[in-house]
């Protein structure tokens, strides 16, 4: 039977299963990112690694990884893992689509009424003992959302769900940008397929849900934010370097635009310490979009049952 090899902590009972198949299989069981040199020494033995999408499974590690039949990306994307290379040596890939969708799009709202009615700051104005009671000019007024316009940029399953949640819980107008019409939500939602620049200068709010490709990297530059009101708030839960953080940072620090929810950096995990200084109206969470336990169980177990089958020999499920 075949060596499993496991990058992160997962819930023990998803592995059960590999063992229960007559597979042994091993699980790196420590908090924080594998180093470089323990994932080239355990792929050399692997048959099979499921692992995160901070994991660099490059020319070096396939390479390294002459037994290796499948890599089991624990994420929607795989821009991690270098395809051709893995293709060419007869390494299957999966990753975990479709389960991250509701998850994701809930984290999406969650920034974007954070940031709009500044929660984080008056959480910690009141932790610190300084509220003195309700009045008119209270010091954490913030934006509406309710009836304002929601720019999607990326109307896939989750641009969609996130327009969805604008439209029908909080009777938004839906302005999208998009390869592709994204017609069924047009007519369930109302949406409307407009250019990149027209969706930047009409939106209250922009949410960035696009793949990262050689296209979207920086998409949004000084130039996008010279084009978004000033009262805009710009939410990106897809990849990092879709946003030119130093721009970001420009652009709320002269007050180009009102704010910024953000769970996905450009040098992850690293901070751009200008983020970091940012407050108002601004909410930086750390790569969440998905941590629900539902979810990540499901994460878990779409990779496993990926496994099982490429080892069994069969068709993996969610092949990429």
């Amino acid at each position: 039977m075949a060596k499993v090899y496991v990058t992160c902590r997962v819930f023990p009972e998803e592995l059960e299963r590999l063992r229960a198949a007559g597979h042994t299989v091993e699980m790196r069981d420590a908090p924080g990112l594998i180093s470089r040199e323990k994932l080239l020494e355990k792929v050399s033995e692997a048959e099979a690694l499921i692992c995160l999408l901070s994991d660099r499974i490059d020319v070096e590690v396939i390479a390294e990884a002459g037994k290796l039949r499948i890599v089991a990306n624990l994420a929607v994307g795989y821009e991690n893992i270098d395809l051709a290379t893995a293709q060419a040596a007869g390494i299957v890939v999966t990753n975990t689509p479709g389960v991250l969708t509701e998850t994701t799009a809930d984290l999406t709202f969650a920034l974007l009424l954070a940031a709009a009615r500044r929660i984080v700051e008056a959480d910690a104005f009141a932790r610190s003992g300084a509220f003195y009671g309700w009045e008119l000019l209270q010091p954490h007024l913030g934006l509406e959302v309710y009836g304002k316009t929601l720019g999607v940029v990326g109307m896939g399953r989750i641009g969609t769900a996130v327009a969805r949640r604008g439209r029908l819980g909080f009777g938004m107008d839906i302005l999208y940008h998009d390869p592709h019409q994204n017609k069924p939500a047009e007519a369930e939602l109302k949406a409307k397929y407009v250019s990149f620049e027209t969706l930047l200068s009409e939106s209250d709010f922009v949410s960035i849900h696009t793949p990262l490709t050689a296209q979207t990297r920086h998409l949004f530059d000084r130039q996008a934010f010279l084009r978004m009101k000033k009262t805009a708030i710009l939410v990106n839960v897809a990849r990092g370097p879709v946003v030119d953080e130093e721009a970001l940072v420009w652009a709320v620090e002269t007050g180009q635009i009102a704010g910024a929810g953000i769970d996905v950096y450009e040098e992850e995990p690293e901070i751009h310490p200008g983020l970091l200084k940012l407050q108002e109206h601004v909410v930086l969470v750390p790569h969440i979009g998905s941590a629900t336990v539902e979810t990540r169980h499901a994460m878990v177990r779409i990779a496993v049952d990926n496994v099982l089958a490429v080892l069994a020999g069969e068709a993996p499920l969610n092949p990429v």
